[in-house]
C-alpha cells in the first residue's frame, strides 16, 4: 500500500513501510532525538532478533533499514522511526514536539525495546559459554518498551498459529490503542485494557478466550501488583521470578519462560511445539514429545544462565537459513505465510 491523501493510508500507516511523504509531512516538525548505544549494538541485528519485531505497532522498514513505531505517553501518543547513523548513534524521529517529560521518558522506552542496558560484558559471558555467536555478535533479543506489551504479546502468542498472533495484536492496536499524530496506533495500555468490554476483546480484537486474562493482566499492571523493579532485582531468584509469573492469569509454564528472557533472564527454557519441531528436525531427537522436553532439558543445559539465548538464536539461524536474513524480511509475508510448515 502506498499512502496517499489522508484517509485509510493514514490510519493504517502502522501496516505500511512509513513512506517519504509521511517523513516529510510530520516527522520533519517533530522532536529528534540522539541516543548513544552500546559500541557493539547494531539496530538491523538487534531488531530484527525476535518475532516481536513485525507485530503492531512495530514496523521494520527493509529499504531503509529503520524502525517505525508509536510510543504511549500519558498525554498522547507519538510515532517513531529509528534509524543507525554512520557513527553508530541512533537517531529517533518523531510526528510531534515532545517536551523534556516525553523525551526522558522516549529514552527510557527506547533503551528497554533495543536492550541498550546490556552491557558489553554481559554479551561476552554469553559469547564464552556459546562462542557460535561471537562473529555475528548475537546476544540481545527485541522486546517491546513496556513490561506490559511483552506480557500480552505471550499471551496472544500461546495456542495460536502465528498469523492469529499477529491478527490479534494488529485488532488490540486499531481496536484499542490511540492514534498519533500520523494516524497511526499505539499499543493498548494498561489503563485501557483494565476498562475494556470483555466484547470489545472478543468480538472485535479476537481474542478468544483471552479476553477476561488480559483484563485480569491489564488491572494487576495498574494496580502495581506486577513490579518490574522486583522482577528485574539481580537479588531476587530466577525461582521467585518464575513462581511469582506462573500465578498470574493465563500465564503458564511456557509463558513464565518466554516473559523471564524479556525480563533478561535467559535460564529457562520457553518451551512449545515449536521447540519440540526443533528438536525434532533440527537436533534429530527422536521419541515421544515427553522424551524430546527432556533432551532438550539436557542439551541447553551446560549453557546455564545463558540457555535461552543459545536456544533462541539456533532457532532463529535455522529461520534465516529457510528465509533469508531477518533484517531483509518483509513483514507482510512474514506475518502471513511464517509458520513452521512453511519452513
Amino acid at each position: 500500500m502506498v499512502v496517499g491523501e489522508r484517509g485509510a493510508g493514514y490510519e493504517l500507516a502502522c501496516d505500511i513501510i512509513f513512506t517519504e511523504y509521511l517523513f516529510t509531512e510530520y516527522l520533519m516538525g517533530g522532536s529528534v532525538l540522539k541516543i548513544h548505544p552500546p559500541a557493539d549494538f547494531e539496530l538491523a541485528r538487534d531488531v530484527c532478533s525476535y518475532g516481536y519485531f513485525v507485530l503492531m505497532p512495530n514496523a521494520w522498514d527493509v529499504s531503509g533499514q529503520r524502525l517505525f513505531r508509536v510510543l504511549e505517553f500519558d498525554e498522547k501518543p507519538s510515532a517513531c522511526v529509528i534509524d543507525q547513523c554512520e557513527d553508530g548513534k541512533l537517531r529517533v524521529r518523531f510526528d510531534r514536539r515532545l517536551d523534556r517529560a516525553q523525551q526522558s521518558q522516549a529514552r527510557v522506552q527506547i533503551s528497554r525495546m533495543l536492550c541498550l542496558e546490556m552491557a558489553r560484558d554481559d554479551i561476552r559471558a554469553f559469547h564464552r559459554v556459546d562462542p557460535r555467536w561471537k562473529k555475528s555478535g548475537r546476544g540481545r533479543l527485541f522486546r517491546s518498551p513496556t513490561l506490559f506489551e511483552d506480557v500480552i504479546k505471550t499471551v496472544t502468542s500461546c495456542n495460536v498459529t502465528w498469523p492469529g498472533t499477529v491478527n490479534m495484536n494488529r485488532r488490540l492496536c486499531e481496536v484499542c490503542g490511540r492514534k498519533s499524530a500520523s494516524g497511526a496506533y499505539s499499543f493498548p495500555s494498561a489503563k485501557k485494557l483494565a476498562r475494556t468490554r470483555l466484547g470489545t476483546l472478543r468480538g472485535r480484537c479476537r481474542v478468544g478466550y483471552r479476553d477476561q486474562r488480559i483484563i485480569d493482566l491489564a488491572k494487576l499492571f495498574v494496580s502495581g501488583h506486577v513490579d518490574e523493579a522486583w522482577l528485574t532485582d539481580p537479588s531476587v531468584s530466577d525461582d521467585e521470578v518464575f513462581k511469582f509469573l506462573i500465578s498470574l492469569p493465563g500465564i503458564g509454564p511456557y509463558a513464565s519462560g518466554n516473559i523471564m528472557q524479556l525480563l533478561g533472564r535467559y535460564s529457562r527454557l520457553a518451551i512449545d511445539t515449536e521447540t519440540i519441531r526443533h528438536g525434532k528436525a533440527v537436533l534429530g531427537m527422536v521419541g515421544t514429545d515427553g522424551q524430546i522436553i527432556k533432551a532438550l532439558h539436557a542439551h541447553y543445559e551446560p549453557f546455564g544462565e545463558h540457555k535461552f539465548r543459545s536456544y533462541w538464536f539456533e532457532l532463529w539461524a535455522h529461520y534465516e537459513s529457510k528465509a533469508g536474513p531477518a533484517h531483509l524480511w518483509e513483514r507482510e509475508l512474514v506475518s502471513k505465510a511464517f509458520t513452521a510448515a512453511n519452513l
